[in-house]
């Protein structure tokens, strides 16, 4: 409201710096009194000029001043809108990277779980195979002292035989040779 009595309170001082007050009159009521036909007049010209300053200049102005001012404040709104869809997106990606880095952490656990696993396989396979191979080796020798045992045994029984002849001086039937083997055998087992 104060800047509407300020753009009139204008044309009004322009007007009363253009009244024609006649100095030169020694009558007191002339100079009170303006001259009639010059006050219409000016007061005429200031309704004109009011007039145009209001449609050409103070409309316009309004406008131009409103358009701006709407301008400013679609640009304020689309900022703070801005602003409101940056912070979201900046928390939906913060919790995008806390949700990579779980993830990330959670493969790197699985990975480690799964390598543990798998050297705790291999370690099993190995000290199976391992035993496997203790117990090849095992069966092996006992099948070669078995086998050095019955060479031996033949052995004993070849020179039990030819002892025997020798010592008789005949021929050993089966029967006897079986028994002589049998005794000779189990005295060599009870020596060991």
């Amino acid at each position: 409201m104060k800047k509407r009595k300020l753009v009139f309170l204008l044309p009004l001082v322009i007007m009363l710096t253009g009244c024609n007050i006649n100095i030169s009159s020694d009558d007191f009521t002339s100079k009170l009194i303006p001259n009639w036909p010059s006050f219409v007049a000016q007061l005429g010209a200031l309704l004109v000029l009011i007039f145009v300053v209001i449609f050409f200049a103070y409309k316009p102005v309004k406008k131009i001043l409103n358009k701006r001012q709407d301008y400013i404040e679609q640009n304020i709104k689309d900022a703070e809108q801005a602003k409101a869809t940056w912070q979201e997106n900046e928390t939906k990606s913060q919790a995008t990277v806390l949700a990579s880095k779980k993830e990330a952490a959670g493969i790197v656990a699985d990975a480690k779980l799964e390598a543990e696993k798998e050297k705790a396989k291999i370690l099993d396979d190995a000290a199976k195979e391992v035993e496997k191979m203790k117990q090849d080796a095992e069966n092996d020798i006992a099948r070669m002292e078995e086998e050095a045992q019955e060479a031996i045994r033949k052995e004993m029984v070849d020179i039990a035989l030819d002892a025997s002849k020798e010592l008789l001086g005949r021929e050993v039937n089966s029967s006897d040779n079986s028994r002589l083997i049998e005794e000779f055998i189990e005295e060599v087992k009870k020596e060991d």
